[in-house]
């Protein structure tokens, strides 16, 4: 990784994890949503709408949930046929580095939502069908397999829009689940980081790159290569 990678990574960290602030539990974000970086996640929705996805988005890689989930619903005040509003929604619901607590039932109703007014574009239809993985089979909690079978079909939407980096971002942090539930294993940090160094020199101000960058290194055994 190049030098201003590892100054960019150092200072997310100071930024993002504040002093003593354990690094598997959300963080918090004393600033405001404005300050959290720069996204370009451009949807099928109107002017208003896409200001506030953008702002909603930014929020959701920095893991500040609540505040995204109220953005995400604040996407579909602005424009009612936005039907990326209820991906944010369901989205802001699962937390991939803390998956067991995502409310299922909620998250499902969002999806369903997000279904019900319809995607534009194949590219829309692609991030909804990928977060429904996550939420299907009701009735059966198994987080574990949720998050794994989320991850698979993250890597399809990587894989089919390759010049989409918000795609990029969000398979990274999909990978990441695993440091909940198999911490010795650095399989998917290190796919994490890979995704991650294709796309940071593109994106030097984007919240999730730098985030996602601390929680793949997150361990003895990689830290050094941070």
């Amino acid at each position: 990784m190049k030098q201003p990678k590892r100054f960019l990574i150092a200072l997310a960290a100071a930024l993002l994890l504040p002093a003593g602030a354990p690094a598997d539990e959300p963080h918090s974000h004393p600033g405001g949503a404005e300050e959290l970086g720069q996204v370009d996640f451009p949807i099928s929705c109107n002017a208003a709408a896409q200001k506030e996805f953008h702002r909603a988005v930014a929020m959701l890689h920095s893991f500040w949930y609540e505040a995204a989930e109220k953005s995400f619903r604040a996407v579909a005040d602005a424009d009612p046929g936005c039907a990326m509003a209820y991906w944010g929604v369901a989205m802001s619901l699962y937390h991939p580095i803390w998956p067991d607590r995502a409310p299922v039932d909620k998250g499902r109703a969002a999806v369903e939502q997000a279904k019900a007014i319809g995607a534009k574009t194949d590219r829309e239809r692609a991030y909804i069908e990928a977060i429904g993985q996550y939420y299907a089979d009701e009735g059966k909690p198994d987080y574990t397999r949720r998050a794994q079978t989320y991850e698979k079909a993250m890597e399809r939407v990587y894989r089919a829009f390759p010049q989409d980096r918000e795609a990029a971002a969000f398979y990274a942090v999909a990978l990441l689940w695993t440091l909940s539930y198999a911490p010795a294993d650095q399989t998917n940090p290190r796919k994490a980081a890979a995704v991650l160094d294709k796309i940071a020199d593109e994106m030097p101000k984007h919240p999730g790159v730098l985030h996602y960058y601390i929680h793949a290194y997150d361990s003895p055994q990689l830290a050094p290569l941070a």
